[in-house]
């Protein structure tokens, strides 16, 4: 399904995907809560509009929020742990 996985609309020449640069301008969680909401959307208006390609966009929305879910955490270990190194070297 070409309009499901990494559409050419959302791909501009020579740039990253939309989906990535969006994750740069307004970091992991705010990203991660646009594709939760976009799955809710397209799962809500399947039945009314694209049927099985607007689940499948649903589906792909739920499974980046997780990609993006679990990066958000992993950063958060990361920064934790930092944290928990300086703070032992300051003291």
């Amino acid at each position: 399904m070409e309009n499901v996985e990494h559409p050419k609309h959302y791909n501009r020449e020579g740039g990253m995907e939309c989906i990535d640069e969006m994750v740069l301008l307004f970091g992991l969680q705010n990203t991660a809560t646009f594709c939760k909401l976009n799955a809710w959307k397209y799962r809500y208006r399947a039945a009314d509009k694209n049927g099985t390609e607007d689940l499948a966009k649903s589906d792909w929305y739920i499974n980046k929020y997780k990609e993006l879910q679990e990066q958000a955490e992993q950063k958060k270990r990361e920064e934790r742990a930092s944290w928990e190194r300086e703070k032992s070297v300051a003291f």
